[in-house]
């Protein structure tokens, strides 16, 4: 356990104590930063989410230096069918001491359930003092603030080669009509303008509801897409249909997308836009965490093998739009160690400590985009900042769990393979909860 064991030995004595002091060894050692959260070596917490590979190396990273001072261990796992083996642990009664939820909309599910346990004042201090209103909002059920936010990631990107842009004459996009213009050149040229692949276990479907999410921030503002989120208009809407209709003309055009539609359902996401490095396609569609999904090989720059950009606005005048999303620490258990590791993941110590090791950036106000490691994360950071910017959580995640991760996600899969627009989003209202 690193230096942890040897540490934690000289903790035995303080605990119960507020924090390091005197000439004690945790002092010696380095650890007056988490003074606050002693008293509990020897003990661990279990962490359950749907980050895998890269990013669980990434996450223990991150609090090393918290366990190596506290002497608490966190046990943190991931898994691709999160949600339904969540779901499952808490019914079973074996629920994780935290989870880190990227859904608020399976978030309220389980805090009206009673599973969750409402936030410490610890944490609750530090989200009214280092997260916007709006970052606050989501984490909050029926008014009691249930998660803390983690980490936040834009969901707006396009990922594309500038090498490749660069040596065929194609400038980056800065409007949706010059975005289409690309498209059509590049398929001119003989190569498919657009990668697509939805394939995601149980969660297949949901790069389309992002494509859509998109579309309905940009065509009709924050305005409108917060009532179709909200469910204060249909989502069988007039205006949902006319923007899944947008993105129908790339996402079902076969001179765009480089494979058929039985191809792109069973394509998993995360292999979606390799094809762009083999140059059988152009551009990707998909979120800032995608950074970590390319091979070491290629190099993630402006002037790279791959980088990315902002989808681009379909009104100019409306200014710029973005997706976001993020996780959420929820608690299921609320003994000392849980409180004290849920507290510090929300201190912008531990988010600028995440974001050395690469792949991720937060919304705390005490975020320091000088310690992002990528170009990707200082692009996203850059983002997250902007004040001119319009930022909308991802509304699949935001609706209710039964309808964003269940109908939503089915339902763009058989829209992908060919059903009505007009069928689908009826299949999915009436699936909303009465």
């Amino acid at each position: 356990m690193r230096l942890r064991a040897a540490v934690a030995a000289t903790l035995v004595v303080l605990a119960g104590t507020t924090g390091c002091s005197g000439g004690s060894p945790a002092v010696e050692s380095g650890c007056e930063a988490f003074a606050g959260y002693l008293g509990h070596s020897g003990t661990s917490v279990s962490m359950f989410s749907a980050i895998r590979g890269l990013g669980v190396q990434q996450a223990d990273q991150s609090w090393e230096r918290f366990e190596d001072c506290t002497g608490i261990d966190i046990r943190f796992e991931g898994s691709a069918e999160f949600e339904p083996e969540l779901r499952r642990r808490v019914q079973q009664g074996a629920a994780p001491d935290l989870a880190v939820i990227p859904q608020p909309g399976l978030l309220a599910d389980l805090a009206r359930a009673g599973a969750v346990k409402p936030a410490p004042a610890t944490v609750r201090e530090n989200v009214a003092k280092w997260f916007s209103p709006d970052w606050s909002r989501y984490g909050t059920v029926d008014n009691v603030l249930y998660a803390a936010p983690y980490t936040a990631n834009i969901k707006s990107y396009v990922w594309y080669s500038p090498k490749m842009f660069r040596a065929r004459g194609y400038d980056v996009p800065k409007t949706w009509a010059e975005m289409i213009s690309l498209s059509d050149r590049i398929a001119a040229d003989g190569m498919k303008p657009w990668c697509l692949g939805i394939a995601s276990g149980a969660a297949t479907g949901w790069p389309v509801t992002d494509w859509l999410e998109d579309v309905m921030l940009r065509q009709f503002g924050a305005d409108v897409y917060d009532q179709w989120v909200e469910h204060e208009i249909p989502f069988d809407d007039p205006r949902v249909a006319a923007a899944l209709d947008r993105i129908g003309r790339i996402l079902r055009n076969p001179a765009y997308i480089n494979g058929s539609a039985k191809s792109v359902v069973s394509t998993s996401f995360d292999q979606a836009g390799l094809p762009i490095l083999d140059g059988k396609c152009a551009m990707h569609r998909q979120a800032s965490f995608y950074a970590d999904l390319w091979p070491k090989s290629a190099t993630i720059a402006p002037d790279g093998d791959i980088f990315a950009f902002v989808l681009p606005p379909i009104d100019p005048a409306k200014g710029r739009q973005i997706l976001v999303a993020g996780e959420f620490v929820g608690a299921f258990a609320d003994r000392p160690e849980v409180q004290a590791v849920a507290a510090y993941l929300s201190t912008p110590e531990w988010a600028n400590e995440r974001a050395k090791f690469g792949g991720a950036v937060s919304a705390n106000k005490g975020f320091d985009p000088a310690n992002t490691r990528t170009s990707v994360d200082k692009l996203s950071a850059g983002v997250l900042t902007d004040g001119s910017v319009t930022i909308r959580f991802d509304g699949s995640d935001m609706m209710p769990a039964t309808v964003g991760a269940g109908t939503f996600w089915t339902g763009m899969t058989q829209w992908i393979k060919g059903a009505d627009t007009g069928t689908t989003l009826r299949r999915i209202e009436d699936s909303w909860p009465k």
